[in-house]
């Protein structure tokens, strides 16, 4: 008699690696479709950052495609958390003419949200230990920067009045 043994896959894991294939082609469109003398490649993010305004939000909205994806996929707030802060940089700083168009041709937000899914696929506890210390010091920095933008005018007026 024949003894056949092996892995049950369930119907949940091959819908997980139907979305994963779905996003790494999406993130590869995005990030590393378009390629440039000297081996660097590009993506149409970069492409439609050139676009004033509506280039970015439209990279950012497909971004938040792949954050929902995510998120359907089981991946902790921690991780999610860390996916916003990638595409909120990556949408802020290639608002920034002409040089926020390189930084868009470099940083390749969705490229790095699909390596922190894969991490945390690979080890959720590592990957949400790691993930929540960085969403801590990235809010901290937040916080702060915004209580410079405060503190910063209100000095100055503060300074002017003492002139008088």
């Amino acid at each position: 008699m024949k003894t056949v043994t092996g892995t049950l896959i369930t119907a949940r894991e091959v819908d997980s690696a139907e979305r994963v294939k779905r996003l790494r082609s999406l993130a590869w469109l995005m990030d590393n479709s378009i390629p440039l003398p000297g081996g660097f490649r590009i993506g149409l993010d970069a492409i439609l950052g050139l676009v004033p305004g509506l280039g970015d939000a439209f990279g950012a909205l497909i971004s938040a495609y792949i954050i929902n994806e995510a998120r359907g996929m089981g991946a902790p707030r921690s991780v999610l958390l860390r996916m916003m802060s990638n595409v909120m940089i990556d949408t802020v700083v290639g608002a920034v003419p002409f040089a926020g168009d390189i930084f868009d041709a470099a940083y390749k937000s969705n490229s790095r949200n699909l390596a922190l899914l894969a991490r945390y696929h690979l080890d959720p506890v590592g990957s949400r230990r790691g993930s929540r210390w960085f969403v801590a010091g990235f809010f901290l920095l937040l916080t702060l920067m915004v209580l410079l933008l405060i503190a910063i005018p209100v000095l100055v007026v503060y300074g002017i009045v003492q002139l008088f």
